[in-house]
């Protein structure tokens, strides 16, 4: 099944005129009529981008006792 997506205002009367819709005359069509939700803003993707970066001991190893051999316990 192929979408065909059309955002478009109620008139006076209540009526939606729809027309240039990619179909042929006389093709059963199915409409769904939603209530068009307010647009929220969009979540930073990015929420460090742009803050300070420190390093501390940067060429220090990380979790150096992470890496031990351990014996079965």
């Amino acid at each position: 099944m192929i979408a065909h997506r059309i955002e478009t205002t109620l008139n006076q009367e209540g009526t939606l005129t729809l027309s240039g819709l990619p179909f042929h005359a006389g093709e059963a069509v199915e409409v769904i009529v939603l209530p068009r939700t307010p647009a929220t803003p969009p979540r930073d993707a990015y929420p460090l981008r742009g803050k300070s970066i420190r390093y501390t001991n940067p060429f220090e190893p990380v979790a150096a006792d992470d890496w031990a051999a351990h014996g079965p316990a």
